[in-house]
């Protein structure tokens, strides 16, 4: 069974369309942990005030589960869970006021705590409650404030967890879910150094075996089962190979923000500004070279000391004034993640006392995305946004006009020119 679990995981890391491999090494991921926690707080901050109200549609809560769901493949679907089933009147968070407050306080222990005991006393206090609906699902939320500690929850993970185990968890209840959680740290404990700390990287090759994506090694130790096991990983293994272009193809998303990430960056060296580059993106491949060449290394103390400063060095470009080292514009790319996550760097930055001196904020999408763009912006959570310069900027206008910006361009009117206004 050890090598057999061993052998999978190794084939799972090399496939190149794998979760490991699409999700869990995905240089967005990270980014979204912050803005997803400022979600989370935001959902407790509207139950406390009283302005909740009683349907998922326009709260907080769906704008955070949305952001969660488009976490690639893994996530899909995580807003099921949250929808009002209106014949069943599940989950009971809507309509009756003090489960709603009840989950309010398990997010906001679990958003304020840092042990384990903590959390799993919130969670045995959650389910004490019996609040119709609300399963481990919330679990998915959970991860995002402690990916060591919470495994993420949907079907498909239960399912690859009773398969690789012989378990037998029950969907939608905690104690199932506690038990297979125990049983997922022993698992990933025993593979730490093949694994991660993460939960998410064992969530995801869950995952991938109980969508069916890979055989499963037999529990009784047969020879022959077990021969017959490795042909079936190995054929897997080819397939994956032969579909390589496909796999090309789903990474075409991170090449083309990279393109767009360079064509900011080169504009904004033109035009005599300094020029930052998100923290995990600098060191990437592009051109001849990398994206950060001849860009800041160091965001200067007013940035780096402002409250959401972590979430500030993950925005894709900002444009400073060399001299000042005050920010004149900063920008968003959403080739294919959640624009929720965008918007909420921006924000962070905006609300850190720049707002004097920057000019604008764009979000940077494809020229098909505009109407993604306008949902997310329209979200009563982003109702704040009317007072700042958001605008955005389509992926054409900006290559299209490139040369000419860098030519004959100064300051940011030629990008105002070539962008629209979403302040409401």
């Amino acid at each position: 069974m050890t090598d057999s679990v061993g052998t999978l995981i190794t084939r799972w890391k090399d496939d190149p369309r794998s979760t490991f491999s699409t999700w869990f090494l995905w240089s967005e991921r990270l980014k979204n942990f912050r803005s997803i926690r400022r979600g989370i707080a935001e959902v407790v901050r509207d139950i406390e005030a009283g302005t909740f109200g009683n349907a998922y549609r326009g709260s907080s809560l769906e704008t955070v589960v949305a952001s969660i769901a488009e976490q690639r493949q893994i996530f899909k679907g995580a807003d099921h869970a949250f929808l009002w089933k209106p014949k069943l009147r599940i989950p009971d968070i809507y309509e009756h006021p003090e489960n709603q407050k009840a989950f309010a306080r398990l997010l906001h222990t679990c958003n304020c705590c840092d042990t384990e005991e903590a959390i799993l006393q919130a969670i045995n206090q959650i389910d004490s409650l019996a609040i119709k609906g609300l399963g481990p699902a919330v679990a998915n939320l959970l991860y995002f404030i402690h990916p060591t500690l919470v495994l993420p929850f949907n079907t498909a993970i239960v399912n690859g967890y009773n398969a690789l185990t012989g378990a037998k968890v029950k969907l939608g209840r905690w104690d199932h879910y506690l038990a297979m959680r125990q049983g997922a740290l022993a698992l990933n404990g025993r593979y730490r150094q093949m694994l991660s700390n993460d939960l998410g990287a064992l969530a995801g090759l869950l995952f991938d075996v109980g969508n069916k994506r890979y055989p499963v090694p037999p529990l009784d130790g047969d020879e022959a089962a077990e021969l017959a096991w490795r042909q079936d990983l190995m054929r897997v293994r080819e397939e994956s190979a032969a579909q390589s272009k496909a796999a090309t193809s789903a990474s075409a998303g991170d090449q083309s923000h990279t393109q767009i990430q360079g064509c900011l960056r080169d504009i904004g060296l033109a035009m005599g500004f300094g020029v930052w580059i998100a923290a995990n993106d600098r060191n990437r491949a592009h051109e001849t070279g990398v994206l950060g060449d001849g860009c800041l290394t160091a965001l200067p103390d007013h940035l780096s000391t402002v409250s959401g400063a972590e979430s500030v060095r993950m925005i894709d470009v900002i444009w400073l004034d060399r001299t000042t080292g005050n920010v004149i514009a900063a920008f968003e790319v959403e080739h294919t993640t959640s624009i929720y996550s965008g918007i909420v760097r921006l924000l962070d930055l905006a609300y850190g006392n720049e707002l004097r001196t920057c000019e604008a904020l764009f979000l940077v999408a494809p020229d098909g995305r505009e109407n993604d763009v306008l949902q997310q912006i329209r979200r009563p959570a982003f109702s704040k946004i009317g007072e700042l310069n958001f605008r955005y900027l389509p992926y054409g206008e900006l290559l299209g006009q490139q040369k000419a910006i860098v030519r004959f361009g100064s300051g940011l009117k030629p990008i105002f020119s070539i962008s629209k206004s979403l302040s409401r």
